[in-house]
């Protein structure tokens, strides 16, 4: 069966699909084309279905009916996950009486952020241009994913608030829900099962040839140094990523539920994939 599968151009999903897309892990079920797109063009995508699979923000889980969570491939952060920086460390009060640069509004980062401090003005874009958009003064602050959670001191900000810390304190340590892969509902549970399978195939290949699944995974560091790659990939693919069991089916759980409450989301029906 020839499918499609999109994911993002960063380290950490290049490094789970490393065993795949080189054909060390093989399957006689599927023949992959691969998509590369930025996250929030992935989310946006899978509103008006395009890819067979494709990783998403959990956030957009709730604008993508057709689709059904996989159990492999999630990026979740055990205690931490999305920050915001600013050029000096401001109040709450402060950040909301300016405007936050996201880096898309169907992102998780974007929900857990507005769960954390409520509505506050924002701006979207690329999340590669928020570091500097802060650092020149176009935005007040700005909430930062992927590497530049690492990488903000070297760019010339500062950490104002974290927002993984605040999940963890806030579930008692449920992981954060950040990005998963997700397959069309209407390829049936059988398929989707043995994809399942075959991504998690591939994520426990990467993470037992640690440094060729980091040397492939390099060509999506944006010029960052290995060191801080190896270092970004170890915290977002952990063994939450492999399956992400009970505590991750939580996770997500929680997050609508709260998002919910807050009418945040609309009303939608959750579909995760069989263990």
């Amino acid at each position: 069966m020839e499918i499609s599968v999109g994911h993002t151009p960063d380290s950490d999903d290049a490094f789970m699909f490393y065993g795949m897309f080189t054909g060390k892990i093989t399957s006689s079920d599927f023949k992959v084309n691969h998509v590369i797109e930025d996250i929030e063009k992935l989310n946006r995508k899978a509103t008006n279905p395009e890819l067979d699979v494709t990783a998403v923000s959990v956030h957009a889980c709730a604008y993508i009916p057709g689709y059904t969570i996989l159990r492999s491939g999630g990026s979740f952060g055990i205690g931490y996950g999305p920050i915001v920086t600013g050029k000096k460390q401001m109040t709450v009060d402060e950040i909301k009486k300016g405007t936050i640069a996201i880096p898309g509004k169907m992102t998780s980062a974007f929900l857990l952020l507005q769960l954390m401090i409520g509505k506050f003005d924002y701006v979207e874009m690329n999340f590669s241009d928020i570091p500097e958009a802060v650092r020149n003064g176009k935005v007040n602050a700005g909430l930062v994913i992927h590497e530049t959670q690492l990488s903000y001191e070297q760019e010339g900000n500062v950490k104002i608030l974290d927002v993984g810390e605040w999940w963890d304190k806030k579930t008692n340590g449920l992981p954060v829900p950040l990005g998963i892969n997700v397959m069309k509902t209407s390829l049936g549970m059988d398929t989707i099962h043995k994809f399942d399978q075959y991504l998690q195939a591939s994520i426990e290949y990467g993470l037992e040839n640690l440094d060729d699944a980091i040397d492939y995974a390099m060509q999506y560091s944006r010029g960052k140094p290995r060191a801080l790659i190896e270092k970004f990939v170890k915290m977002y693919v952990n063994k939450i990523t492999v399956n992400m069991g009970d505590v991750g089916e939580e996770a997500i759980k929680r997050i609508f539920e709260m998002a919910k409450e807050r009418n945040l989301v609309p009303e939608f029906t959750l579909s995760i994939a069989i263990k």
